[in-house]
């Protein structure tokens, strides 16, 4: 019975898959594709409690990467269950306020807005490409990273930019992460026992990329990410917010190329520029304990940007219901979560720490005291969204 979806998710070097009854939610399967176009490119495959994984030949691209995992589902007699694909695409511009079902239109659109995401929609339409080839006429729907925030206004995403640029040329914020945020919106809405339009809240999701929405009455309002991913809070390897004439100043006196300032400040900078050690959370936090002095300053910077940034939406409500922490980070460092919620008490916050400690590794939780704003954990499910919205889409188009 055809009655699954098949989620592929395309980094520029990486492929997730899932294979998920919408109906359930139950990931029948999954596998994750690493490091492709080297030479240490390797596949792992989770199926229930069990995971293996392999290396594959060099050079391996995104073709070869989803008929390699259409091979494990065949093996598995799980290809015909397939009832269509579902495709997480970064970017969708102002043109795609919700999912939609791919064509060549929509496939020349995604390409025209790889300007707006050049390491992103590329590798999407990538995916796109390959599974039309290796899973033939299925339907296929993509789910965009931007729909979530097309509802802010005009005073929230246009930069204070002569107004003809973004006109022309679409220069303003989109924000990412917007399925991620819509499901932990959602989900805090049933934890609250509240319509989701009735729902003000501010989630943040910190992971190796972070952000932060507000969202009013079930939709954002405001958003940290911008134009691109580097915009906002500070962040694995990104700088987050910083003077632009700092890119001035590395090209004019330093003597840096542009191309060395994008690389700079985006694989350079964050947690990783500041530590010097490393991007990874655990990583750092492991050596503060140990008195590593910059592995400490990177985590100080990084939770007070994000205390920051969660206070300054504060303006965007007269009231508000909770916090949300989601995203590798938010799921399951209580001492970043300890570290940020400290830094709110002005908004009347304050934390439990049992229950902040309880809340990790895919424990959902309440961490704030009975006499604060409620600061929901709750792990994301990204792909979760992705096989329902594309189920909903597909079956009402066949209607």
């Amino acid at each position: 019975m055809q009655n699954n979806i098949l989620v592929i998710n395309c980094g520029s070097s990486s492929v997730k898959f899932s294979l998920i009854n919408p109906t359930t939610n139950h990931v029948l399967i999954s596998g994750l594709v690493e490091q492709l176009h080297s030479a240490h490119a390797t596949i792992s495959i989770k199926q229930e409690a069990n995971k293996q994984q392999s290396h594959l030949p060099a050079p391996y691209d995104h073709l070869m990467a989803i008929k390699f995992f259409v091979e494990v589902l065949d093996d598995k007699q799980l290809t015909s269950t397939i009832y269509a694909i579902g495709h997480r695409v970064v970017h969708g511009g102002e043109t795609y306020n919700k999912p939609v079902l791919i064509s060549i239109a929509v496939k020349h659109e995604i390409h025209r807005l790889s300007t707006l995401a050049p390491l992103h929609n590329p590798a999407n339409l990538l995916g796109i490409e390959a599974a039309e080839k290796a899973l033939g006429q299925l339907p296929q729907v993509a789910v965009f990273d931007t729909s979530f925030h097309q509802s802010m206004p005009k005073k929230a995403f246009l930069y204070a930019l002569p107004y003809e640029l973004y006109k022309n040329h679409g220069i303003r914020k989109y924000g990412f992460h917007g399925t991620s945020h819509y499901y932990v919106a959602h989900k805090a809405a049933q934890y609250l026992n509240k319509p989701i339009e009735t729902c003000n809240l501010i989630s943040a999701h910190l992971g190796n990329g972070c952000s932060v929405t507000a969202i009013k009455n079930g939709k954002s309002v405001d958003t940290s990410l911008g134009l691109t991913p580097l915009e906002g809070l500070m962040m694995g390897t990104r700088t987050g917010n910083l003077d632009p004439s700092i890119i001035f100043h590395l090209v004019d006196q330093l003597g840096y190329t542009l191309d060395q300032v994008n690389t700079l400040l985006n694989k350079e900078s964050g947690l990783k520029g500041i530590s010097m050690l490393s991007n990874d959370c655990r990583t750092l936090e492991e050596a503060a304990e140990q008195g590593h002095d910059l592995a400490k300053l990177a985590l100080d910077m990084f939770c007070y940007r994000a205390a920051k940034m969660i206070a300054s939406f504060s303006v965007c409500f007269s009231q508000l219901d909770s916090i949300v922490f989601t995203g590798g980070i938010g799921e399951n460092s209580s001492f970043i979560r300890e570290n940020i919620i400290e830094q709110l008490t002005l908004l009347n916050i304050s934390i439990n720490n049992n229950a902040n400690i309880e809340a990790r590794f895919g424990k959902s939780g309440n961490i704030a005291t009975s006499t604060s704003i409620p600061c929901w954990v709750i792990p994301t499910d990204e792909e979760g969204v992705i096989a329902t919205q594309t189920h909903q889409l597909v079956a009402k188009e066949v209607k």
